[in-house]
């Protein structure tokens, strides 16, 4: 039987090269296409490749970055791609089973294709194991620098509020106050920035990222990693508290509820249609936290496509929530913040690096 190959690329061109290239050898066969790690996710479980074929440099997730947490997962053979300076060594050190440097010119690109038609042949009969969590993080900060990420957009690195600006986080938090937050494209690295930001003592934060099934849970796993904050995929019934962020599960609506045995919230998790063109949906979220906890929540609203959770930062904001969106230089897609400056969702807008510490701040001093 053929070798079964799933190409991974947010070049649609070099995906075509890489397709066209494999269907000379008779013993490989190209199942399915990703332009990034997400929808990989889901065509892992779709197509159930024999070996991916993946970019290192891609938005949203980078190559390593995914390939990490699917060795802490599902390992399946991994040939990494890259016009980047990172070496073999290197990409085998985060478990990659082979790796190539792409073509520079056209005149390369037959040389190129027989050598990852080789190295398919190769990795199809390798059994990558399961890698530990401190593993997969060393060998990814080998690569990239600690607590970094490498993608097309760079890495910012928030700044951190100081003991003043966090002095009336315990106050908020027993007052049973929260933090919502939503986001779409480029969202996995603007959340860490706003995310690292945050205290131990700071109220309990939601979150809802457009992502599909699955890597809902790695993403919390790696955000558990470098956060003060614990931070874990949301179950139904999970309490919302102090010192935990919840990450919505990727294909499941969420919202809160009040907590039927105590003070506070709980998770209310849920199948349902989509809304706003989405599930999880921001929207979603949003509307249900204005209803239910009012003028007690900050929300930010942070780069996305479309227009999902702008009119639920409206809601919040007449509710009496403090509102705020990413503005547009530091966005990697300004759409859904700015929808939401668009209605005057807004309370005020923050570039990336500010927006944990204006979170602190604001919540400390209180609003009205």
């Amino acid at each position: 039987m053929a070798i079964r190959c799933l190409v991974v690329d947010d070049s649609i061109m070099f995906r075509s090269i890489i397709r066209k290239g494999l269907a000379n050898a008779d013993d490989i066969e190209v199942v399915d296409e990703a332009q990034d790690a997400f929808e990989a996710g889901d065509m892992i479980r779709q197509s159930k490749p024999d070996v991916l074929i993946m970019d290192i440099n891609m938005p949203k997730m980078s190559g390593t970055d995914f390939l990490a947490q699917l060795m802490e997962q599902t390992p399946l053979p991994c040939i990494l791609i890259t016009a980047g300076n990172v070496t073999e060594k290197d990409a085998l050190s985060v478990g990659a089973a082979g790796f190539m440097k792409k073509p520079a010119s056209p005149q390369e690109t037959k040389l190129f294709m027989d050598g990852l038609a080789q190295k398919v042949r190769y990795a199809s009969k390798t059994h990558p194991m399961k890698r530990s969590p401190k593993v997969q993080k060393s060998a990814v900060d080998g690569l990239f620098g600690s607590n970094s990420r490498s993608t097309k957009y760079g890495k910012v690195n928030p700044i951190m509020p100081s003991l003043t600006d966090v002095g009336g986080l315990q106050k908020r938090a027993d007052e049973g106050y929260i933090i919502a937050l939503g986001a779409s494209t480029g969202g996995t690295e603007a959340l860490e920035c706003v995310l690292t930001a945050l205290p131990k003592n700071t109220p309990p934060v939601i979150v809802v990222q457009h992502m599909p099934p699955v890597f809902t849970k790695m993403y919390a796993e790696r955000l558990d990693r470098s956060c003060q904050m614990e931070v874990k995929e949301g179950e139904n019934g999970d309490k919302l508290k102090q010192g935990r962020i919840i990450i919505a599960p990727g294909g499941l609506q969420f919202g809160i509820k009040k907590d039927p045995l105590g003070s506070g919230f709980i998770a209310e998790i849920k199948e349902g249609e989509k809304v706003s063109g989405h599930c999880p949906s921001v929207d979603n979220m949003f509307n249900i936290v204005a209803a239910v906890a009012g003028r007690k929540v900050i929300a930010a609203l942070l780069t996305g496509m479309g227009a999902d959770g702008a009119k639920g930062l409206l809601k919040l904001r007449q509710a009496g929530a403090y509102t705020i969106g990413q503005d547009e230089a530091s966005s990697v897609v300004y759409g859904m913040p700015m929808e939401a400056y668009k209605l005057g969702a807004c309370r005020e807008q923050q570039p990336l690096d500010n927006i944990g510490l204006t979170i602190c701040k604001t919540l400390s001093a209180g609003w009205r």
